[in-house]
């Protein structure tokens, strides 16, 4: 390709580029409100009723203008004001969340030390308010949210997921959750998890492709699994670094066997055997 070509095809493919999204702006207005609805994140509490109105008031107008960037199905107010409307079920969800880890972490010390310290926290909360917007048909800010969330977290999950209440995440890094996971209630998901998709060609990617996972599963650290026929059926327990493609009934114990062989020489320098 000429230096003239190379140009010309860089200049056609700006104009058909779309409009730059207001990335960051977005991403502090997801904070904001989560500092409204967790005035124990705020670096200043609203002092009145009235206060939390007019703030919630502004926030709605500035959810209206970032939208205004973006094309979405149905005006920009109308979705603004709708996804404000829902903060009072997200408040109450995310609140059995936080108390889900409370529960689960004998090191936390309450629900303020969950709501402001904590990565699975925050990840569980950037998730809802950008799979709201996922749910309304908002394109790509979704996306952005929850890779903000991933850069601040480690924590990985795309706003398609459907993650049920009282949802636990202990430590987090590391962890992947797939479009179309899907997660039930009172689940406790530990570091390195990975809730994938089996290989598919692009073509199928309108078909579940993550696994299901069914209330009051506890899945441990470094467990993989795979495919959207996979089912974990309620109260099983997955053990660390486990790999698993097929459905399991509910009240299993899903575990590697791992097998440590250590030996001793009297010469300090002898190699120890170490397999797993």
């Amino acid at each position: 390709m000429s230096h003239d070509a190379f140009i010309q095809a860089l200049a056609h493919a700006h104009q058909q580029a779309a409009a730059p999204l207001p990335g960051p702006a977005f991403c502090h207005l997801a904070d904001q409100l989560l500092n409204v609805l967790f005035p124990e994140r705020a670096e200043r509490p609203l002092r009145n009723a009235d206060a939390v109105a007019a703030t919630l008031g502004l926030l709605q107008d500035d959810l209206t203008s970032l939208l205004l960037a973006v094309e979405t199905p149905r005006s920009a107010a109308e979705l603004a004001a709708d996804c404000m409307a829902g903060l009072p079920v997200l408040r109450e969800v995310l609140l059995l969340d936080a108390e889900a880890i409370l529960q689960a972490d004998p090191a936390a010390e309450g629900l303020p030390e969950v709501m402001v310290t904590y990565p699975g926290f925050y990840a569980i909360a950037m998730h809802r308010f950008a799979h709201g917007l996922y749910q309304r048909g908002v394109p790509r800010v979704p996306r952005l949210l929850s890779e903000y969330a991933h850069q601040r977290t480690g924590i990985d999950i795309h706003p398609g997921a459907r993650i049920g209440p009282s949802f636990c995440i202990d430590h987090g890094t590391g962890i992947v959750i797939g479009e179309t996971a899907v997660i039930g209630a009172h689940a406790k998901i530990f570091q390195g998890v990975t809730l994938g998709a089996l290989s598919v060609a692009k073509h199928l990617q309108g078909i579940k492709r993550h696994p299901t996972i069914e209330d009051h599963v506890v899945i441990y650290a470094g467990a993989t699994i795979l495919g959207g026929h996979t089912v974990v059926g309620s109260h099983s327990v997955i053990g660390g670094n486990v790999w698993l493609t097929e459905s399991v009934p509910s009240h299993s114990r899903v575990y590697h066997r791992a097998q440590i062989q250590v030996t001793r020489a009297e010469d300090p320098t002898a190699d120890i055997t170490f397999s797993i």
